[in-house]
């Protein structure tokens, strides 16, 4: 299939590009131009486009469940049909290898499928019935029903990190799609050519299924602050960092109508390794530990930035391999020029903190970037302002020796919320741990044993979220089932007639799912 880039946003199932100021793709390693310019979308453009969301949102919302899953599968389809052009394409744009990619483009898929099942399993309606009981003394009570709609049209960020799975058809554009919410996505700056291909996916699924046009909208440029103000937008999803993403919680709290950011921010996930396990598998861990930290260059919101463990000649061993294993680390291109610059001044930023060393460096370069791992004084772990709890988006991290137990307790007390905390432990650590264990659970979204926080399942199980700065609301996730919650909202209807309630809430339980009546779940009609 012959495709045209043409560098215009998507409004309303149509193309715009009325602006003056234009954006251009550049190649992540050697930085070459492509030869369409990306047009930034105009203050009127913005505004159509989240006009043309709000206009789709009662009719696409009023589609039944089986109708979004099907649009959410031809979605799926249209996007495992992006071919090795495609795939070329990113990686110019990323410097992300084929064989990443191609996995990325099946995990978009994938959510997009596991999304249309959540919609015909029916448990996201979260429905509750509590019928009349009008003989109750001292008064009857009312039949009451609830069930859960979609909050109305959303405002989505691209990430930088993630072209596909975490962009414009990803997690957080697959969850407001099937709660019933239509999508105004805007594009990274990062990955523009991609995300055109993958917005003409969504735009030949929308064709497809029968939406309504309004349902997929995408712009260019720097709008997002215009974005979150628009009326129309309701809710926003965000993965970036944490001065981007505070900025616009900020902005969605100071509107007339304050909307949830939803917005997945820093995180230094940390690794903390206890005796046995040290004892046991020590060498293993450094090998396996230092394959975490450099893998996609390091740019994954779960990468392991800091490493703990108690002084014992097992862990003074373990620090040896671990820079052993480092040194032996190659530069790697970035995703952009942008995420080096970063990258560089957070590891000049550690170099400068009295009480820190660099242990081992993978090389030298000006234009990749150069792993590095470092050690740093304990006083430096409790120091002012936390310094090691500051994320450096890249192949680095940092190993701390403490002095004892008491003090790794102490860190677990005090350190900020994380979307990940990993053990690494033999079964007699966890009995002797539980203290810490409970401490985590408060400050983490996922607790590991073993293995490495690099590496996230989408599944219905999975948290992806934490406690601030990890993301702004640990209530949710942007990775798994539960996602969807972030855009729906609970409704209930009180003496409603059976015939005028969704179907979800009639008494015939038409669509056959396990719903929450009189304190009992059941598949099972109401008897009228």
């Amino acid at each position: 299939m012959a495709t045209t880039i043409l560098g215009h946003n998507y409004i309303g199932g149509q193309r715009s590009g009325q602006g003056n100021v234009t954006l251009p793709s550049l190649a992540a390693a050697g930085g070459d131009v492509y030869p369409v310019a990306f047009v930034q979308a105009t203050e009127q453009e913005v505004n159509a486009a989240v006009d043309a969301a709000v206009q789709a949102y009662p009719a696409y919302r009023a589609l039944s469940a089986e109708v979004r899953a099907q649009f959410l599968d031809a979605i799926a389809d249209e996007i495992d049909a992006l071919g090795d052009d495609f795939i070329a394409e990113v990686s110019r744009e990323t410097a992300l290898p084929a064989a990443r990619l191609q996995g990325e483009r099946g995990r978009t898929s994938n959510q997009m499928r596991l999304f249309a099942k959540v919609l015909r399993r029916g448990d996201f309606y979260g429905a509750r019935i509590d019928t009349a009981l009008p003989a109750r003394q001292p008064l009857p009570r009312p039949d009451i029903r609830q069930y859960k709609i979609g909050v109305g049209p959303v405002a989505v960020f691209g990430a930088s990190n993630f072209p596909l799975a975490f962009s414009v058809a990803g997690g957080d554009t697959a969850a407001a799609l099937a709660a019933g919410c239509p999508v105004v996505f805007k594009a990274h700056s990062g990955h523009l050519v991609t995300s055109e291909r993958v917005a003409d996916a969504i735009a030949r699924a929308v064709k497809r299924s029968g939406v309504p046009a309004g349902v997929f909208n995408m712009v260019y440029g720097s709008v997002g602050g215009q974005l979150v103000k628009a009326p129309g937008i309701q809710a926003v999803g965000f993965t970036g960092s944490l001065p981007g993403g505070r900025a616009l919680c900020d902005m969605a709290a100071a509107r007339p109508q304050p909307i949830p950011v939803f917005a997945e921010m820093s995180s230094i996930n940390p690794i903390i390794l206890l005796p046995q396990a040290l004892e046991q598998r020590g060498e293993q861990i450094a090998r396996e530990l230092i394959g975490s930290v450099v893998v996609g260059c390091g740019q994954l919101c779960t990468n392991p930035g800091l490493v703990l463990g108690v002084r014992s000649p097992a862990f003074t061993q373990f620090v040896a391999q671990l820079q052993a294993a480092m040194a032996t680390q190659a530069p790697q291109t970035m995703l952009n020029r942008g995420g080096l610059d970063s990258y560089s001044s957070g590891v000049q930023r550690l170099r400068q903190i009295a009480g820190v060393e660099v242990l081992a460096a993978g090389g030298e370069s000006a234009t990749q970037a150069v792993p590095h791992l470092f050690k740093a004084d304990a006083s430096v772990l409790f120091g002012k302002d936390s310094p090691l709890e500051d994320e450096v988006f890249g192949p680095a991290t940092v190993v701390v020796e403490l002095d004892s137990r008491d003090q790794l307790l102490d860190f677990a007390r005090n350190m900020h919320g994380q979307l990940t905390a990993t053990l690494q432990a033999q079964p007699d650590d966890l009995h002797a741990h539980q203290d810490l264990i409970a401490l985590l659970e408060q400050k983490a979204g996922r607790l590991l044993v073993n293995g490495y926080p690099t590496g996230v399942e989408v599944c219905d199980a999975m948290v992806h979220g934490g406690p601030y700065p990890a993301t702004s609301d640990a209530r949710g996730t942007s990775v798994g089932t539960l996602a969807i919650e972030r855009f729906l909202r609970p409704i209930c209807y009180q003496n409603y007639p059976d015939a005028l309630l969704p179907q979800a809430l009639q008494n015939a339980n038409p669509l056959g799912i396990l719903r929450l009546v009189d304190t009992e779940q059941t598949r099972a009609a109401i008897s009228a």
